[in-house]
């Protein structure tokens, strides 16, 4: 059974398709938004897949309502899969959200609206798309952890990450002083800011400008072209110290200090702060995710023990253990590759297996592999990966003489790269042209080889975004099977709490464990503690079904480092060392 929903004038159309054996299409329904939770749960008892224009428009209303549904397709999201991965025109029936600028082109990041009558056409526009694909079962499942990861966007806005204002200002002091005050600088930031000035002989020198701070650095006779921290960690001089300091606390107060915590840290559950961030599915060509604000795929160590849980629950650390690499072996069928990594560190199973000599030589090796290294000390390093994994090599290889050439590529499930630019084609004919320099060939060459590392890497960094979606996707179910039918648990956990609908609470608060963290290959459960070793499980064991759903039986492990904790901060002291095996 589908449920179609489309956003009217006048509220909600509802259409429930697949409920008449003779195939008649029932009656639309037109609910008011404050209607729509009540006959959406009366709905979602039937296990339906929820079809809309974009989830980021109607299902944080149902969460609030206190509604959590299984499963949804997204078109938006789904739309852009397909244009890009069949081909298919600019997506000229969308229409900008109310208060968007008409003239703008649509983006992953803006809010999208289908009019009433056109939801239900493109969703059968889609459909015949995905039945006419090359390889349609794999571009189905695509589109349908897509769509899964556009309700876990969702409810992680909406249930938030468990954060401690208190411990937050104790780092923030720690580091930079009392709050201050007046727009005054933090005392850690005025003080190595004079400290600077001093070393420079520049006392007007704003730190935080980089036109004025490359002035007063070579007006002292450092000759760095940038003021990045990679070059000024090569000059010996004593202004860089203090330099490198400011800079990284500067980058802390901006990005995560006491005003980003009062724009993006409200009042929750259990009485209990949460940082609620704005997720972005798909906001990065690669399927990666994205953020619109919060930062949360940015949250440096330095704060994250301000990740605490609630009383009576715990946090349950889950990361996977070199996911591209492994992802590569499997997609590539290197079967060597593969079995470097079984039941260890793959970096440490490279040394093992004679294929380098030191574990750092294996991590580099590796990345120059994935990201197209022919230089330094990974371009000498990458020939020896090669010849040990030629089927592992040869797959990024062919994906980046395809990009090279201009042609797109595609990861496992059928993601599509974005073609080169129009200016990228003009420097390809340039260089083909009967007075073309040099200089014309050279440029040429520079930009076909970049492409191609972009295609290189799209093909694994994608998949390994699939994989991901995969276990969440998974993980979210298995931890609604944890919720207990009744409603939930309450704070100790006992199964006393929720209102019976999904594990939710007061305002929609998730009553039971459930995802409130996720980074590229990383996420975080929070879980009444009662339960954080099914949660533990429950992890391990969705890592290992993403991995048989993506790739069948191909034999390649996908560990990961666990931890239950109080605090995000206490997990990243607790990992194991380089080169020690996390627990599969």
């Amino acid at each position: 059974m589908e449920v179609v929903l489309a956003e009217a004038d006048d509220g909600v159309q509802v259409h429930v398709l697949g409920t008449d054996p003779t195939g008649t299409p029932p009656p639309v329904e037109v609910l008011s938004r404050a209607d729509l939770p009540r006959r959406a749960r009366a709905l979602e008892a039937a296990r339906p897949r929820w079809v809309w224009a974009d989830t980021g428009t109607l299902y944080p209303g149902l969460l609030a309502a206190g509604v959590r549904l299984e499963r949804c397709y997204d078109l938006r999201l789904c739309q852009t899969i397909l244009q890009r991965a069949l081909g298919g025109a600019p997506p000229e029936r969308w229409q900008p959200a109310e208060g968007a600028d008409p003239g703008a082109a649509p983006t992953l990041f803006d809010s999208l609206t289908l009019p009433p009558g056109e939801v239900l056409a493109e969703h059968r526009r889609q459909r015949a798309a995905v039945a006419q694909a090359p390889d349609p079962g794999r571009l189905g499942m695509l589109l349908a952890v897509e769509s899964a990861g556009a309700l876990l966007a969702a409810e992680m806005r909406h249930d938030g990450l468990p954060w401690s204002r208190e411990a937050h200002d104790r780092v923030l002091t720690d580091l930079l002083g009392p709050r201050p005050h007046h727009g005054a600088p933090p005392a850690a930031l005025a003080r190595l800011a004079e400290e600077l000035r001093a070393a420079l002989d520049a006392p007007r020198l704003n730190p935080d400008s980089p036109v004025e701070l490359l002035r007063a650095l070579r007006a002292a006779g450092i000759d760095v072209r940038t003021t990045r921290t990679w070059e000024l960690r090569e000059v010996d001089h004593p202004a860089i110290a203090p330099l490198l300091t400011y800079k990284k606390l500067a980058r802390l107060y901006t990005a995560n200090g006491w005003a980003w915590a009062d724009a993006w840290v409200r009042p929750g559950p259990r009485g209990r702060d949460r940082l609620q961030p704005d997720y972005v599915p798909g906001g990065v060509v690669t399927g990666r995710w994205a953020t619109r604000g919060g930062g949360a795929l940015q949250l440096p160590k330095a704060v994250r023990s301000a990740v605490v849980a609630d009383p009576g629950w715990s946090l349950v650390v889950a990361d996977a253990a070199q996911l591209e690499p492994r992802v590569l072996a499997a997609m590539s069928r290197d079967e060597r590759m593969a079995a470097a990594g079984r039941g260890t560190d793959l970096y440490q199973g490279l040394v093992d297996s004679g294929v380098v000599d030191t574990r750092s030589h294996a991590k580099v090796a590796m990345l120059g592999a994935l990201y197209g290294a022919t230089t330094g000390e990974a371009g000498d390093l990458v020939p020896r990966l090669r010849r040990a994994f030629p089927r592992a090599l040869g797959a990024v290889e062919e994906a980046a003489r395809a990009g090279e050439a201009g042609k797109v590529v595609r990861t496992w499930l059928g993601r599509t790269s974005p073609p080169p630019p129009e200016s990228w084609h003009e420097v390809q004919r340039r260089a083909s042209e009967p007075d073309a320099t040099d200089v014309d060939r050279r440029r040429a060459g520079r930009s076909a080889r970049d492409w191609g590392r972009f295609t290189r890497n799209f093909v694994v960094q994608g998949t390994a975004a699939e994989w991901a979606l995969c276990w969440m996707a998974d993980l979210r179910g298995r931890l609604r099977a944890l919720t207990p039918d009744d409603g939930g648990t309450d704070d100790a956990g006992t199964g006393d709490g929720g209102t019976g609908d999904g594990g939710t609470g007061d305002g929609g608060a998730a009553t039971g464990p459930h995802l409130a963290f996720f980074l590229h290959d990383e996420v975080i459960v929070h879980t009444p503690s009662v339960l954080a070793d099914d949660v533990a499980a429950a992890v391990r064991e969705a890592a290992a079904s993403a991995g048989r759903l993506l790739f069948g039986t191909f034999p390649v492990d996908f560990p990961l480092e666990v931890h239950v904790t109080q605090s995000y901060g206490d997990a990243d002291a607790v990992r194991p060392p380089p080169g020690e095996a996390p627990p599969t």
